[in-house]
Protein backbone atom coordinates (compact mmCIF):
# COMPACT_ATOMS: atom_id res chain seq x y z
CA UNK A 1 0.00 0.00 0.00
CA UNK A 2 3.13 2.01 -0.88
CA UNK A 3 0.81 4.93 -2.46
CA UNK A 4 -1.88 4.98 0.09
CA UNK A 5 -1.95 9.03 1.34
CA UNK A 6 -3.32 10.21 4.46
CA UNK A 7 -5.65 13.59 3.65
CA UNK A 8 -4.88 15.12 6.54
CA UNK A 9 -7.82 17.97 6.68
CA UNK A 10 -7.50 20.97 9.35
CA UNK A 11 -7.76 24.32 9.59
CA UNK A 12 -5.21 24.76 12.21
CA UNK A 13 -1.74 24.83 11.34
CA UNK A 14 -0.01 24.46 14.34
CA UNK A 15 -2.14 20.70 14.20
CA UNK A 16 -2.03 20.34 10.39
CA UNK A 17 2.46 20.37 11.22
CA UNK A 18 2.52 17.96 14.10
CA UNK A 19 0.45 15.43 12.68
CA UNK A 20 2.25 15.22 9.11
CA UNK A 21 5.25 15.12 11.03
CA UNK A 22 4.36 11.97 13.55
CA UNK A 23 2.94 10.36 10.71
CA UNK A 24 5.68 11.18 8.27
CA UNK A 25 8.05 9.55 11.04
CA UNK A 26 6.31 6.15 10.99
CA UNK A 27 6.29 6.29 7.07
CA UNK A 28 2.91 7.38 5.93
CA UNK A 29 2.56 9.48 3.08
CA UNK A 30 0.50 12.62 3.78
CA UNK A 31 -1.57 15.61 2.08
CA UNK A 32 -2.34 18.49 4.18
CA UNK A 33 -5.34 20.66 3.80
CA UNK A 34 -6.77 23.73 5.56
CA UNK A 35 -10.13 23.35 4.31
CA UNK A 36 -12.59 20.49 3.63
CA UNK A 37 -12.85 22.45 0.53
CA UNK A 38 -9.64 22.62 -0.76
CA UNK A 39 -9.69 18.69 -0.24
CA UNK A 40 -12.70 18.53 -2.51
CA UNK A 41 -10.95 20.48 -5.23
CA UNK A 42 -7.76 18.74 -5.48
CA UNK A 43 -8.73 14.91 -4.83
CA UNK A 44 -8.54 12.34 -7.74
CA UNK A 45 -10.95 9.26 -7.44
CA UNK A 46 -8.09 6.75 -8.60
CA UNK A 47 -6.17 7.80 -5.11
CA UNK A 48 -5.89 5.13 -2.46
CA UNK A 49 -5.53 5.84 1.50
CA UNK A 50 -7.80 7.92 3.75
CA UNK A 51 -8.97 11.11 4.99
CA UNK A 52 -8.27 12.34 8.49
CA UNK A 53 -10.50 15.20 9.00
CA UNK A 54 -11.07 17.77 11.73
CA UNK A 55 -14.89 18.20 12.83
CA UNK A 56 -15.56 22.45 13.78
CA UNK A 57 -13.58 23.94 10.86
CA UNK A 58 -15.03 27.65 9.25
CA UNK A 59 -17.07 26.82 6.00
CA UNK A 60 -17.25 23.03 5.32
CA UNK A 61 -17.54 21.08 8.69
CA UNK A 62 -16.09 17.02 8.85
CA UNK A 63 -19.65 15.71 9.00
CA UNK A 64 -20.37 18.65 5.37
CA UNK A 65 -17.35 16.36 4.38
CA UNK A 66 -18.45 12.85 4.62
CA UNK A 67 -22.10 14.09 3.22
CA UNK A 68 -20.25 15.58 0.12
CA UNK A 69 -17.92 12.51 -0.26
CA UNK A 70 -20.71 10.29 -0.14
CA UNK A 71 -22.37 12.34 -2.96
CA UNK A 72 -19.63 12.12 -4.94
CA UNK A 73 -19.73 8.57 -4.76
CA UNK A 74 -16.34 8.87 -3.11
CA UNK A 75 -15.45 5.41 -0.85
CA UNK A 76 -12.48 6.48 1.10
CA UNK A 77 -12.90 6.07 4.48
CA UNK A 78 -12.96 8.81 6.53
CA UNK A 79 -11.58 9.57 10.36
CA UNK A 80 -12.60 12.12 12.39
CA UNK A 81 -10.34 13.55 14.80
CA UNK A 82 -11.53 16.77 17.11
CA UNK A 83 -11.33 18.04 20.35
CA UNK A 84 -15.22 18.57 20.63
CA UNK A 85 -16.85 15.31 20.92
CA UNK A 86 -20.07 14.73 22.39
CA UNK A 87 -22.11 11.39 21.77
CA UNK A 88 -24.66 13.02 19.46
CA UNK A 89 -21.91 14.30 16.98
CA UNK A 90 -20.22 11.02 17.71
CA UNK A 91 -22.93 8.95 16.41
CA UNK A 92 -23.84 11.21 13.84
CA UNK A 93 -20.40 10.65 12.19
CA UNK A 94 -20.53 7.10 12.72
CA UNK A 95 -23.92 6.94 11.21
CA UNK A 96 -22.57 9.04 7.91
CA UNK A 97 -20.16 5.97 7.60
CA UNK A 98 -17.04 7.54 9.21
CA UNK A 99 -14.59 5.14 9.62
CA UNK A 100 -13.37 5.78 13.54
CA UNK A 101 -14.20 8.97 15.23
CA UNK A 102 -11.37 9.89 17.94
CA UNK A 103 -11.18 13.14 20.33
CA UNK A 104 -8.26 15.63 20.77
CA UNK A 105 -5.45 15.00 22.06
CA UNK A 106 -4.63 11.47 20.51
CA UNK A 107 -2.43 8.85 21.39
CA UNK A 108 -0.09 8.78 18.31
CA UNK A 109 -0.37 4.77 17.95
CA UNK A 110 -3.53 4.68 17.96
CA UNK A 111 -3.96 7.08 15.30
CA UNK A 112 -1.07 5.19 13.25
CA UNK A 113 -3.19 2.04 14.36
CA UNK A 114 -6.60 3.39 12.95
CA UNK A 115 -5.07 4.91 9.82
CA UNK A 116 -3.39 1.81 8.69
CA UNK A 117 -6.69 -0.15 9.71
CA UNK A 118 -8.67 1.95 7.32
CA UNK A 119 -5.88 2.26 4.41
CA UNK A 120 -6.27 -1.56 4.55
CA UNK A 121 -10.02 -1.64 4.05
CA UNK A 122 -9.83 1.19 1.02
CA UNK A 123 -7.21 -1.16 -0.37
CA UNK A 124 -9.65 -4.08 -0.46
CA UNK A 125 -12.61 -2.24 -1.01
CA UNK A 126 -10.61 -0.77 -4.28
CA UNK A 127 -9.44 -4.52 -5.11
CA UNK A 128 -12.64 -5.96 -5.04
CA UNK A 129 -14.51 -3.19 -7.21
CA UNK A 130 -11.35 -4.05 -9.62
CA UNK A 131 -12.30 -7.48 -9.71
CA UNK A 132 -16.18 -6.55 -10.28
CA UNK A 133 -15.08 -3.94 -13.24
CA UNK A 134 -13.18 -6.52 -14.75
CA UNK A 135 -15.56 -9.38 -14.30
CA UNK A 136 -18.29 -6.95 -16.07
CA UNK A 137 -15.79 -6.12 -18.75
CA UNK A 138 -15.37 -9.94 -19.53
CA UNK A 139 -19.11 -10.06 -19.30
CA UNK A 140 -19.45 -7.26 -21.96
CA UNK A 141 -17.52 -9.18 -24.36
CA UNK A 142 -19.87 -12.30 -24.96
CA UNK A 143 -22.04 -11.63 -28.40
CA UNK A 144 -25.84 -11.72 -27.58
CA UNK A 145 -25.91 -15.60 -28.82
CA UNK A 146 -23.55 -16.43 -26.19
CA UNK A 147 -25.49 -14.97 -23.32
CA UNK A 148 -28.75 -16.66 -24.71
CA UNK A 149 -26.41 -20.16 -24.44
CA UNK A 150 -25.54 -18.53 -21.23
CA UNK A 151 -28.53 -18.04 -19.57
CA UNK A 152 -29.82 -21.76 -20.61
CA UNK A 153 -26.52 -23.12 -19.07
CA UNK A 154 -27.26 -21.23 -15.60
CA UNK A 155 -31.15 -22.11 -15.93
CA UNK A 156 -29.51 -26.34 -15.66
CA UNK A 157 -30.11 -27.07 -19.31
CA UNK A 158 -28.45 -29.73 -20.99
CA UNK A 159 -26.40 -28.76 -24.55
CA UNK A 160 -28.77 -31.00 -26.13
CA UNK A 161 -32.28 -28.80 -24.98
CA UNK A 162 -30.38 -25.47 -25.45
CA UNK A 163 -29.53 -26.62 -28.86
CA UNK A 164 -33.40 -27.54 -29.47
CA UNK A 165 -34.22 -24.17 -27.93
CA UNK A 166 -32.26 -22.33 -29.74
CA UNK A 167 -32.53 -24.22 -33.24
CA UNK A 168 -28.94 -25.59 -33.46
CA UNK A 169 -26.29 -28.32 -32.97
CA UNK A 170 -25.26 -30.23 -30.07
CA UNK A 171 -21.91 -29.14 -31.22
CA UNK A 172 -22.34 -25.12 -32.10
CA UNK A 173 -23.30 -25.17 -28.52
CA UNK A 174 -20.39 -26.86 -27.29
CA UNK A 175 -18.30 -23.99 -29.47
CA UNK A 176 -20.20 -21.24 -27.67
CA UNK A 177 -19.35 -22.93 -24.51
CA UNK A 178 -15.99 -23.09 -25.42
CA UNK A 179 -15.69 -19.42 -26.74
CA UNK A 180 -17.31 -17.85 -23.54
CA UNK A 181 -14.92 -19.85 -21.14
CA UNK A 182 -12.23 -18.47 -22.99
CA UNK A 183 -13.30 -14.78 -22.69
CA UNK A 184 -14.94 -15.03 -19.17
CA UNK A 185 -11.86 -17.22 -18.30
CA UNK A 186 -13.14 -19.37 -16.66
CA UNK A 187 -11.83 -23.20 -16.32
CA UNK A 188 -15.11 -25.26 -16.04
CA UNK A 189 -18.80 -24.88 -16.10
CA UNK A 190 -18.95 -24.15 -12.53
CA UNK A 191 -16.67 -21.31 -13.00
CA UNK A 192 -18.97 -20.11 -15.86
CA UNK A 193 -22.03 -20.31 -14.24
CA UNK A 194 -19.97 -18.46 -11.28
CA UNK A 195 -19.24 -15.89 -13.47
CA UNK A 196 -22.62 -15.16 -14.92
CA UNK A 197 -24.20 -15.54 -11.56
CA UNK A 198 -21.76 -12.45 -9.93
CA UNK A 199 -23.16 -8.91 -10.13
Amino acid sequence: MNDATVFLIDDDASVRDSLSLVLSLKGMRTQVFASAEAFLETYRPESRGCVLTDLQMPGMSGLDLQEALHQRGISLPVVVLTAHGDVPTTRLAMKGGAFDFLEKPVNDEVLLDVLQNAIREDGQRHDSLSAEDLARTRMARLTPREREVLEQLVAGKSQRDIAAKLSISPRTVEVYKARMMEKLQCRSLADLIRAALSP
